[in-house]
């Protein structure tokens, strides 16, 4: 018997309600199904369908076709394959935002720790190159101020707290903190009508899952992989040229620190 052919709503399979109140095309499931008009509409969860029923209006076309959302693009790969290359030229060509989730938590948290966190940044701002306290007076290139704002210690909220941890020690970011920064990029503008690329999230299956639970979904993920090889030939001359700097460096501190020295003897 050949089965009838359905005829779907102005959202097809997508659930309207989530369409209209998120603006994220979710796929309703045919058991939360409902019809309107001789067309069948799928709805995300039995709540999402009672509220469609209420007023249903507010969710079907009218004069002009639904306005479907912008691209939504999840980019990920291991640290040196090349994300933010991709994810830049990717964002020009299509005329969205490109966010790169750890310099966005960087930027959370520098007001006041001054300085970039993490492993790749700490041999960058070493205790070591301070100048020492019975030697502060003899420098000329820190001023009183300076000093004394550099002897300030800053105390950082407890979600500070949790964002810096997971800059350093890749700790797991609270729900509370994630509920602050990702939902704003599907529900709020620019971002809301522009579309994004997100570089390096989720990152793990836990923000994974928090994305399916929010109902935050990307169009379109997109996964990097690269030979080890070549991610040492891209990473290792920028890392040794690093490490020259850092000599240089600790040469001209420990000139500094004689020169000092010297001049609290005379």
């Amino acid at each position: 018997i050949k089965q009838k052919k359905r005829h779907m709503g102005d959202t097809k399979h997508f659930c309207p309600v989530s369409l209209k109140e998120n603006f994220v095309l979710y796929p309703g499931l045919q058991e939360h199904a409902a019809k309107y008009k001789e067309k069948i509409y799928y709805f995300l969860t039995s709540e999402y369908r009672d509220k469609f029923l209420k007023n249903p209006e507010e969710y079907v076309a009218h004069n002009e076709p639904l306005q479907a959302p912008p691209l939504r693009v999840c980019l990920l790969g291991i640290h040196g394959a090349g994300k933010t290359t991709c994810a830049r030229q990717i964002a020009d060509k299509l005329g969205i935002f490109r966010i790169q989730f750890e310099e966005y938590l960087q930027e959370l948290i520098l007001p006041k720790t001054k300085k970039k966190v993490g492993p790749s940044f700490d041999e960058d701002y070493e205790d070591d190159y301070k100048i020492p306290e019975e030697l502060e007076d003899f420098s000329q290139t820190m001023t009183k101020t300076e000093i004394e704002e550099s002897k300030q210690e800053v105390e950082l909220t407890d979600e500070e707290e949790a964002i810096k941890a997971n800059l350093m020690d890749d700790t797991e970011l609270p729900t509370e903190v994630l509920d602050k920064i990702v939902p704003d990029w599907w529900k709020k503008e620019p971002f809301r009508s522009t579309g994004f690329i997100l570089d390096g999230f989720p990152r793990t299956s836990d923000e994974a899952r928090y994305l399916s639970e929010q109902g935050l979904c990307p169009d379109v993920f997109i996964s990097i992989q690269v030979e080890e090889a070549s991610i040492l030939n891209r990473l290792f001359p920028p890392r040794l040229k690093k490490w020259k700097d850092r000599r240089h460096r600790k040469k001209e501190y420990k000139r500094k620190l004689k020169e000092l020295k010297k001049k609290k003897r005379v």
